[in-house]
């Protein structure tokens, strides 16, 4: 029952994101334009506003104190053990991508960090040489052709984008990990990726609150950041157009 369940979730929740991302599209010259397309601006705005809220007063200094006490040791054995519960889906994904090396290195990877690597807080795979794999739906999405739709910032996840939004949703569903009848506490995945992320929140941030804080215009910034990153991952390297009013400060990148 419940693997059919979570089966039904990840369908509905795949067809409704999908069905989302076609309400809205970019003209193939404007995107090779490198032009943000951003037609849900006034509701991203104040999503962001939110999420600005949340870590000033909640994330923020939740992170900093926990890179404060914890030693850098065991935060890196921490983020490596979230790194390594998202293996199987990732290789998942390389699959889906038609990629059976990148599978391999996936599957490689978990194995030995799950065994030798005292359940992935500890890296042996790298190394051993084995590459480092970073994957996800949103990448299979981009590989079967799905265009990347509207920009939207999500509440207290951040910048993504309509394809984006809609493999976060079929990641954290289809993580074969989550399956598993002797999984150790539901959800697993969720809580390592909650503490991978005060981490990195923690290890960062002088540069990211120089993004959110020091900027003339936040948003713009971290629409502007997060879409270059995103669309470089994926080979599509054409220089976005920031049309957003405001001066950008980039003072610091």
């Amino acid at each position: 029952m419940r693997i059919i369940s979570r089966s039904r979730f990840v369908f509905a929740a795949f067809a409704l994101a999908l069905s989302l991302a076609g309400c809205a599209t970019q003209s193939p010259e404007a995107k090779a334009a490198g032009e943000v397309f951003d037609p849900y601006e006034n509701t991203n705005r104040g999503v962001h506003s939110f999420n600005l809220t949340v870590d000033r007063y909640a994330f923020r200094p939740a992170s900093k104190g926990y890179v404060s006490i914890v030693p850098e040791p065991m935060v890196t054995s921490f983020s490596s053990f979230a790194e390594n519960l998202s293996m199987p889906g990732q290789m998942v994904n390389a699959l889906l991508q038609g990629n059976p090396k990148l599978a391999g290195q996936a599957l490689t990877r978990f194995a030995l960090n799950s065994t030798i690597g005292f359940l992935g807080l500890a890296n042996p795979a790298s190394d051993f040489g084995f590459a480092e794999v970073d994957t996800d739906f949103g990448k299979t999405l981009a590989v079967w052709g799905v265009g990347e739709g509207a920009y939207v910032e999500l509440p207290l996840y951040g910048p993504s984008t309509a394809r984006d939004a809609t493999g976060i949703l079929v990641d954290f569903f289809t993580n074969p990990i989550g399956y598993a009848r002797n999984n150790p506490a539901d959800n697993i995945s969720v809580y390592a990726e909650v503490v991978r992320r005060m981490g990195d929140r923690g290890r960062y941030s002088d540069t990211v609150d120089s993004i959110l804080y020091e900027s003339a215009d936040s948003y713009a910034q971290a629409r502007l950041l997060y879409l270059q990153n995103r669309r470089f991952e994926l080979g599509e390297t054409a220089e976005i157009e920031e049309i957003d009013p405001f001066e950008l400060n980039t003072e610091g990148f």
